[in-house]
């Protein structure tokens, strides 16, 4: 029951990568029922995690605290992206919320590279520069022959692939298309963003 109103609250992507999963979308909790079974049950330690990022994060014991959360936090404000794929502090934080931000990502794998193993399962860095591509090969079309239609099916194609930051980066220039992505990925806080579209602190989060 948890998993089925998470995807309806938050839609079937991992809460961690961003990446659309159709099948292998587990319930990930915050704080380790191996450590807290208190918590086994308890909406407010769940989140969704793919296989890649459930598994890293694992049941290694964590203070809450010393991490960005998607559902508590503005991890817009945290993280940049990028053509290589490699997801980063963003700039302009504090020495403390970078200490706090790559401790986030290390959490969950996100600074995992490829390995020269052909058939290592982590994808994840590979998938995030797959998409970029595919944000830029839509940026250009929109660029050629720019159309209500042509910008719906855009969005169409980033839901269905996921990966919402690195579409919000690579249309950081056009407010209209990443307003549309704001509404179109459910789970988007309205609280998270300005008018402009710009990341600001969340009512209450850390960051």
């Amino acid at each position: 029951m948890a998993r089925g109103e998470l995807i309806a609250r938050i839609g079937e992507y991992c809460s961690f990568c961003e990446s659309r999963m159709h099948a292998s979308l587990a319930v990930e909790h915050i704080l380790p029922k191996f450590h807290h079974p208190d918590l086994e049950l308890d909406w407010d330690n769940f989140l969704l995690a793919c296989v890649n990022c459930n598994s890293t994060k694992g049941d290694q014991p964590i203070d809450p605290g010393d991490y960005y959360w998607p559902d508590r936090d503005n991890t817009a404000r945290a993280f940049a992206y990028a053509a290589d794929g490699i997801v980063r502090p963003a700039p302009g934080l504090t020495a403390a919320q970078r200490k706090v931000a790559q401790r986030t990502i290390t959490l969950t794998g996100l600074d995992k590279l490829p390995t020269k193993n052909p058939k290592a399962s982590d994808r994840r860095w590979q998938h995030r520069g797959e998409a970029w591509g595919r944000a830029e090969r839509a940026r250009a079309c929109l660029a050629a022959h720019d159309s209500e239609s042509m910008r719906r099916l855009i969005v169409d194609q980033a839901t269905a692939y996921g990966f919402w930051s690195i579409w919000m980066t690579v249309f950081a220039a056009d407010m209209d298309m990443r307003r549309r992505f704001l509404t179109a990925f459910v789970g988007c806080p309205a609280d998270c963003f300005d008018t402009n579209t710009q990341p600001v602190q969340r009512t209450g989060g850390a960051l």
